[in-house]
């Protein structure tokens, strides 16, 4: 059946006639959209379902059977009515269009947007082939917004972006009472993340395996909203994790799979420690990583009171870069992927950065100070697998 025929306007009933606020409109299809599928499977997948109640709402919603998003605004409805439209197009339209109030009609297979002197007729897509969402979860605990944000940010770094391996781009979220514990790895990294919340039941005690991208997107559309309602439903048929703030909601399926046993890989002891402060080590791997050919090292000379950072050899450019340091044990060389060093040191957010080693080949943990001879913070951790470096 081709989109906006006969049929489609028969399954629909009578139109839908709403007033609605231009930015109100422009900022719930933005973030409704944000997640819809570049290449659908389905071309309804592609649509933002728009339901204008007689209460005064409209409900906007997206789904491509694994994320879904919802969210209401307050509107002058004069005709209920559903409506399915490009969600990209609507969202492009209603940002562009001037700072006053949008009147959305549907008249037969066509959706009109006038605001100001500007108009916009748009086709609609039948309504009645597009999937139901997935109800929210039951709730399970509330966090922190801001802290979300902020623990899911630094554990994202850590994620592999590589979809063959689709375990490795999740993260793995560990709720044991008022404690969540979040980890993620693409094999060359390791983060990890603490944070407290407020569950349900003071015993709850969970675990999901949800994907980086959307974590991170979540975190950062609904953390400005102070709380976020968290709902995880899992061993009841479809593993969901459900998030929901400011009257948005997000559901998202579970990734399936065993995560690796990775808390394993961070060492018991580390006999060498060295403490740098952190923006001008930032600073230094940018300036020294510039001669750095792609796919090689910059190097990191850890010796009493200073680091030496340094890139290149033989007949190519070369760059080295000396900072104060304190360092607490040998002597210690180590060379790392430039740019996973730079993701781990923005990611932890303190004053000094403490390298914890065990050998020059093994794995080094990064964890944050606020000062020079503070005690470093357990509630980040970044394990970072360094780089032979040629000779």
């Amino acid at each position: 059946m081709k989109i906006g025929s006969d049929r489609d306007v028969g399954t629909r009933g009578c139109g839908m006639k709403f007033r609605v606020e231009r930015d109100v409109l422009a900022d719930a299809v933005t973030w409704t959209a944000r997640t819809l599928p570049t290449r659908p499977p389905a071309p309804v997948l592609a649509g933002v379902r728009l339901e204008a109640d007689a209460s005064g709402t409209i409900g906007l919603s997206s789904f491509d059977y694994e994320v879904s998003a919802r969210s209401e605004i307050p509107a002058e409805v004069s005709e209920p009515g559903t409506v399915l439209v490009s969600g990209r197009l609507l969202a492009e339209i209603s940002r562009a269009l001037p700072a006053k109030p949008v009147d959305v009609v549907l008249e037969g297979n066509k959706v009109t947007v006038t605001c100001g002197a500007s108009r916009f007729t748009l086709l609609t897509m039948p309504v009645d082939e597009y999937p139901a969402l997935p109800a929210m979860p039951e709730l399970s605990g509330t966090v922190s917004g801001d802290e979300l944000t902020n623990a899911v940010a630094q554990v994202t770094v850590a994620a592999s972006r590589d979809d063959t391996l689709p375990l490795l781009t999740g993260v793995r979220v560990e709720i044991e009472g008022e404690k969540i514990t979040l980890l993620a790895t693409d094999r060359y990294r390791l983060a990890l993340r603490e944070l407290t919340w407020t569950p349900v039941t003071p015993s709850y005690s969970a675990v999901a395996l949800v994907r980086a991208r959307t974590l991170n997107d979540v975190a950062k559309s609904l953390g400005g909203s102070g709380l976020v309602n968290i709902g995880l439903n899992t061993g009841a048929g479809v593993d969901l994790i459900g998030f929901e703030a400011g009257g948005r909601h997000t559901t998202s399926q579970l990734v399936d799979g065993d995560y690796p046993a990775v808390r394993r890989l961070f060492p018991d002891e580390t006999p060498i420690h060295a403490v740098v402060p952190t923006a001008p080590l930032i600073d230094a791997a940018k300036r020294v990583s510039l001669v750095a050919e792609r796919n090689t090292p910059i190097r990191l000379s850890f010796t009493d009171g200073q680091v030496v950072l340094d890139a290149g050899q033989g007949d190519d450019a070369q760059a080295s870069e000396a900072l104060e340091a304190v360092l607490v044990g040998e002597d210690i060389s180590v060379a790392f992927n430039p740019q996973f060093l730079l993701d781990g040191l923005g990611a932890l957010g303190t004053d000094f950065v403490r390298l914890s080693f065990t050998h020059p080949n093994k794995p080094v943990e990064f964890t944050g100070q606020d000062s020079l001879d503070g005690e470093d913070s357990s509630h980040y951790r970044y394990l970072l697998v360094p780089i032979r470096f040629a000779g």
